[in-house]
Order: C-alpha cells, then structure tokens, then sequence
C-alpha cells in the first residue's frame, strides 16, 4: 500500500505556482457558495431537491489539475467543482440545472431534465453527428444509482485498451490518440459496498485498463458510519488483495487525506501517469472528507452525527486547510484570501440570479400571456366570474413554474367548453402552440433524432442463389458477423464463451482466430459490467456488441440497461448516444432458467432501446446489418432453439437489411389476424395448418420488432379484413400480449373493425417447469393455439364449428 501523503514535493512545482493556487482557491470558494446558496434556494421553494459538493472541493481541483482532453469522466452528484475546475460547468449552469431549465443552452447537462449534481459533457452536435473528443474534456451523463457509474467507466477505459492495441483504430483520430485517454471515476465511500462496484473493480484489474477510481470517503453513507458498510471500515483496506506487485499484475493503491493539497496533487499525478502510460487502474481512497451540509437537503447530519465529530469536521474542512496551506506557503497574505472569498461569495450569487432570472423570464412570459387571452375571453365566456378568478390566480402565484400555467389554461378551457368556439378559439390555439414545446421540453429524444436513426436506414431484401444451400441456423449468424468484422473495424463482441469457442452456440465459431482478440474475446460471468463495458466503447465511437448468454439472466444487468443505457439519449436531450447492440437468445429450451421470455418486464424496463425478436437466424442476421448503421441501442433475442433448424444462406449476407418496426405476413388468411413474434410464429405456423385441415384460414403476422412496434400501423389492416385477433406470445399472462393488444385495439383503434372479442394467449404465470412435458405444460403448444382459436369459432357458428 502506497500512502502518498509521505511523498515529497518539489517546493518549485506547480502546486506552489503562486497563480494557479489563487485561482483554484476561488474556485473552491465559489463552489462552496453555490453549495451553500442552493441549499438555500431549496428551502425558499425555488427548487424542488439539492445535493451538494461542498466538502470535496480540494480533492476535485487535484483531480482536475491532471485531466486532458480527450479523457472521460463517469462520476456521481459530488463532483461539481471538478466539473467547474475542467471547465465544463459554469455556476450560473449549475443553478439553471438546480431550477430545472429546460433550455440545453442554460443546462447543457441534460436540458433540465436531470436533478442537480447529474454532469455530462455534450458528445454530439444538434444534428446528432460526434463531435471531436479529443479536443474536449468529456464526462458521461451521470444517473443516481449508487454505483451506476461503474459498469459504464470499465468499458470508456476498456475503449482507451482496444484504441491502443488495435492499429485499425488508429485512424479514428477524434475519439482517441491511440489510447492516450484516461477514464476517471469517482464514488462515495458508502456505494463502495455495491456490488456494481466490487464487479467493476475485479473486471479492471483482470483486464488492466487505465481507470482511475477516486473514493470520497467522508466517513458515512447518509447516517449510516463506515463501520455498518466496509469490514475493516475501510475499502483501501480490504482492496490491498489488488494491490499490484513485482509478480502479479493489478491495482495501484493511494490513500490520501481529502485536505491535504500536496498530497492530493501527487496523489493523482501518480495516478494519472501508471493509468495513462502502463494501463494499469488506480484506486484513490481520499479519507478524512468533510460533508458540511450533510448528505442533502432532505435532512440535517446534525441529527446522527456528535458533537465531537462535527466540531472536528469544522477544524478538518478542506477549506480552512487549504487557507492555512496558502498562508504557511507565503503564497497569500489573510487580506488577500479574505477579498478571494468575499469576490466568491459575490460572483455566485450574482451567478445564481441570472441563472433564476433566465429560468423565470420564459415562464412569466406564458403566464402573462395566459393571464391575457384569459381575460380577453371572459367577457364573453358563460363562466366570466370562474376565468377570471383563474387568471387572477395565477397571476398571484409566487415562483410559478410551467405546470401552473398550463393546469390553468386547461381548467379555463374546461370552464369554456360550451361556449362557442370563437370564444375561446384563441387560447385554444396559444394552449396547442404551448403544447409543441412542452413537448419537445419534458418529452422528446427519447429515441434518436438523427439522421443515423433506424428509420433512415436503407433496406436492402435477402436474396438467395438458385440452389442455395440449407445450413444450421448458427451458421447464418456466423458469416454475417464475419461481414461485419471484415468491413467495420470498429465493430467487435464480448461475452461469456464468445471468443475461443465462438459462443455457446457457434455464431462466433473461428472468428476470434480469424480477427483476433481484440475484435471477439471472452469475458469473466459478470453481466453488469459485460454491458457497462459496451455502454462506455459505445460512447467513445466503437459499435460493441454485447452478449448476454442467456436472456433468464439478463436481470442482472436489468438496472444498468434500464437507468443507464435506455435512458441516455433522453435524459442528455440528444447529447449523447451510445448505439451498443445487446446480443442474447430466449424463449424455449429447458426449465426454470433457461427457458425465459419475460419481454413485458424489458418492454416496461428499456423504452429507449430498440427491441428485436427475430423468429430466425436470418431476420437476426438483417437486424444487426441494420443496427450496424443506426445510431441506437438495441436488444435482440435470438431464438434459443433455432441454431441448428436448417435455413437457406443469404446470397447478400452482409447486405441486407431487415426494416425495424414493420410486421411481416407470414400466411395470408381470411378468418382470424394472429399477432406474434419469436419462437412463437413456428408454433402459430404449425397452427395454422391444423386450424386450415378445419376450415379456419389463419393471416398470420410477425411483428419482427416489439420497440418499435408496427410504425406504419399495418396491422390493423389484416384486421379490417379478418374482424378477428389473437395476441399469441409466451411471455406471463398480462406481458407482451397486453401490450401488443394495447398497440393494437387502442392505438390502431382494431377495436371498431372486430366481430369478436380481442383474445391473447400466454404461458403460465409460472416459469416453465423442466423437460419437454414442462414446456408443454408451461408454455403454449400447438394444441393450446389450435384450441383456443376453435373455440372463438365455435362461438360465432356452433353449428360449423362444433364443441371439442
């Protein structure tokens, strides 16, 4: 264990650049007013919820000293004066985040979307096109999580390995200097104890990749000590296992007192020169990190914290060291330092005003304007008495905030909803103009808005040779993915068993011999971070795939694709992207683990990422050529037992491409529209056969995507001529059948084209038991399709259709 506080310091350095130091000092001052200022404003009801750096600031200017352009940051909710010191964050940014302005140009971060203390650098341009990486300082969007950030920051390092050792990379000059970068966590001393993290931690130093981790350690998780979290109280301690040594490869290890300047600067020199020159990770434990104000504004530490420790965080505050610090060092005289903090104590408030000012502008405006129309349509209005006491309301509101505004036009077109239209024609229509740009305020990006999104992706139709030759499935997969490899050289797969072997089943059979290990390798059982991995090459301009062997265990990596990755382009308004494709294969094999279709829980989980469910192994192989051109992150479950069922070979294996969110009749009918998708549509085809033998033409329909679903509402076509749906899946009752019915019925409006009722067919509430007897018993078979469509026939001509 390396403790750097015992490392001198060359007295002529730059940590005693006399320039330098002042500026950093007023840094941390204003950073600690803007900490103190939002508390404030919380209080006063000018914003909603605050949590705050204050405490950290010395640690973050050491930090922000040694990181370059091009380096990434994946941190969490303390880290603003870091952001401020790299010059990625204004203070007026950081109230306009506070206040939860909508504007990307007064909140850069995420347009207001996120609460604040959630950082994240721009990667994109408006027209959703990379920028140059190289000539920023980068952060990844921030979630709330504890822990969250770690999966992510294993895969910006892993990037910087691939971007080094890949010669092919090279080329690609704005995402890296051929893996020169840095990437930089850091974490609060109590979500060491997650799991993400001790994942992320052990994937690091099995791969050496250059992760700079820093602990805030401020001694307790809200009120909760160290003791309660970490054997020893420590996590510096029980981490020396990775400490690396002459023999045995691993982790660098500092710890550092969070108030000592010098130390901090060495500290993170040295971590930053092993990361960025040999690759090797570094953890930082910053200890003896003071928390002024608490955890956040939602209660005092006051509360679970003694007297003693509160008076020994007075004497201890990073601040009041670094005033003594300067003072001892001649850098500053009392004088000067006091006029530093009085000019902070200024600057942030004068930030702060202009921050509410331009956050409040925009919405006094809409409600001066409401109040106007309102009042303008009274006189006329048969509730004149009821619109104006609405108007004059509003007008009275203290802080208004958009919500007020619109809740009372809405009320006042309700008071006016039997005069005559033009009465209230004109707030009407301000009310729909208002409409639009809430719309793109609170609710857009939520997929891609480039001109890379899947929908402008040319499609291409399979061919087939005369005598095409009728292969396993698998191997339809595996000379797709050689196209791929050989043409996009930043393309490459990781999984559990995908390189030497070629995957559990073979799709990557021989390709990690033919294009190396740095294009498809093998990672340890750890799905959290096999995705953080692909979260974070994607954000660095690498197209990963991402496999998750078995869809059953896909839960494990559940929040970091939901929090994370499905939320991204939304909550950065279009900032960032990272178009990763999840590989994975489901639906039936054998029992309880293996057998899983639970796609209602990922269709609930994962808006914000395309959702493929191929029913072969050529309309997987189109969706990936697909996907390869797009700019979004998508899942595509393969079909567990489809690999070795034969399938002609695509003469345009790399080429085509299959359209994402357009359903394909499979049979055409003229009695009964089935909507399905997967493993399903061979048991509906076999179905269908039946039910033909009994005089019942089934129009069968594969939706090919569940998100997107049916874009061109196709479906309800089939419908208006058959006047009859199945929703058939194998997910619980009330999963993706519901969902599909409610795209359909509502959406499409199906509901006034039917002669009978809307039926769905699912497996068992239960997962499927073992064997061949447990998936008939578990899931629908043949038999259950073919009888529960006769009994919907049976119910419109018994006579025809007698009962079984």
């Amino acid at each position: 264990m390396t403790s750097v506080a015992s490392i001198s310091t060359n007295k002529k350095s730059k940590v005693l650049d006399k320039e330098l130091l002042l500026k950093e000092y007023r840094l941390a001052h204003e950073s600690r007013q803007a900490s103190l200022i939002g508390r404030k404003e919380v209080f006063m009801g000018k914003a909603k919820f605050g949590i705050f750096g204050d405490g950290k600031e010395l640690a973050q200017l050491a930090m922000a000293r040694h990181f370059q352009n091009g380096d990434f940051r994946a941190g969490y909710y303390r880290d603003q004066t870091f952001m401020f010191a790299i010059g990625q964050l204004t203070i007026r940014e950081y109230f306009a985040q506070l206040y939860a302005h909508t504007s990307v140009e007064a909140e850069p971060a995420s347009g207001g979307r996120l609460m604040n203390g959630h950082f994240g650098t721009r990667s994109l341009d408006e027209d959703g096109q990379w920028k140059n990486l190289m000539e920023m300082k980068n952060s990844s969007s921030d979630i709330s999580p504890t822990a969250g950030q770690m999966p992510k920051l294993l895969g910006l390092a892993m990037a910087s390995k691939l971007y080094r050792n890949n010669e092919s990379l090279h080329p690609m000059t704005q995402f890296s200097n051929k893996g020169n970068e840095v990437a930089w966590g850091t974490i609060g001393n109590a979500s060491t104890s997650e799991g993400m993290f001790f994942e992320a931690i052990n994937a690091a130093g099995v791969m050496q990749v250059p992760m700079v981790v820093s602990v805030w350690d401020d001694g307790y998780g809200i009120s909760v000590p160290n003791e309660y979290h970490t054997t020893k109280g420590s996590i510096s301690e029980i981490l020396k296992g990775l400490q690396r040594n002459d023999d045995q490869k691993g982790f660098e290890i500092f710890v550092v007192k969070g108030w000592d300047f010098e130390a901090l600067d060495k500290a993170f020199e040295n971590a930053s020169r092993i990361a960025r020159e040999e690759h090797v990770p570094v953890l930082i434990h910053v200890i003896e990190v003071t928390q002024p104000q608490g955890h956040s504004t939602s209660g005092s530490h006051e509360r679970y914290k003694s007297k003693e420790r509160l008076d020994w965080e007075k004497d201890h505050d990073c601040l009041v060291k670094f005033k003594d610090y300067l003072l001892v060092n001649g850098v500053a005289t009392e004088a000067d330092l006091f006029q530093i903090e009085n000019e902070a104590k200024v600057y942030a408030k004068k930030e702060k005003d202009a921050a509410w000012a331009a956050f409040s502008s925009d919405i006094k405006q809409e409600l001066q304007e409401a109040v106007q129309l309102i009042r303008a349509a009274a006189p006329q209005a048969s509730e004149s008495a009821a619109l104006l006491q609405l108007a004059d309301d509003l007008q009275k509101t203290l802080n208004p905030i958009r919500k007020d505004v619109v809740s009372t036009v809405r009320r006042a077109l309700w008071a006016m909803r039997k005069d005559a239209e033009a009465v209230k024609a004109e707030l009407r229509h301000w009310f729909k103009e208002l409409s639009v740009l809430n719309e793109d305020r609170y609710n857009s990006h939520l997929y891609s808005q480039s001109t890379d999104q899947y929908a402008n992706v040319a499609i291409v139709p399979v061919r087939y040779d005369e005598g095409a030759p009728l292969v396993d499935g698998r191997e339809v997969l595996q000379a797709c993915f050689d196209k791929i490899l050989e043409r996009d050289p930043r393309f490459l797969a990781f999984g559990e068993d995908v390189g030497k072997i070629g995957d559990v089943n073979q799709a990557f059979s021989g390709l990690q011999a033919k294009y190396g290990d740095l294009r498809v390798f093998d990672t340890s059982i750890r799905e959290v971070t096999i995705i953080g991995q692909g979260i974070g090459a994607a954000l660095r301009g690498l197209r990963p795939m991402a496999e998750i062997q078995y869809l059953d265990y896909i839960h494990y990596a559940l929040m970091t694709l939901s929090d994370d990755l499905a939320s991204l382009t939304y909550r950065t308004k279009g900032g960032q992207k990272a178009p990763l494709i999840v590989r994975t294969r489901g639906h039936r094999l054998e029992g309880v683990w293996h057998a899983g279709s639970p796609i209602g829980m990922l269709l609930h989980s994962l808006r914000g990422m395309l959702l493929c469910v191929p029913r072969d192994m050529t309309q997987a192989a189109g969706m990936y050529n697909t996907l390869m051109e797009a700019d979004e992150p998508a899942l595509v479950i393969e079909c567990l037992n489809g690999y070795r069922l034969k399938e002609r070979m695509p003469s345009n294996i790399g080429e085509f491409k299959v359209a994402l969110g357009q359903p394909e009749i499979l049979r055409a009918g003229a009695d009964l529209t089935v909507v399905t998708y997967g493993s399903m549509c061979r048991i509906i085809m076999d179905a269908a056969e039946e039910l033909a033998e009994m005089g019942i033409e089934l129009e069968v329909i594969d939706v090919q995507t569940l998100l997107p679903f049916d874009v061109h509402h196709s479906i309800v076509d089939s419908i208006k001529k058959t006047n009859r749906v199945l929703f058939a899946d194998e997910d619980v009752p009330g999963g993706a059948s519901a969902y599909m019915m409610q795209k359909v019925v509502e959406e499409q409006k199906a509901y006034y084209h039917l002669d009978s009722e809307p039926v769905t067919i699912a497996a068992k509430a239960h997962r499927p038991a073992y064997s061949s007897d447990g998936d008939y018993f578990s899931k629908p078979s043949v038999d259950d399709v073919v009888e529960t469509v006769y009994r919907m026939f049976h119910e419109v001509d018994p006579v025809r259709f007698p009962e079984i």
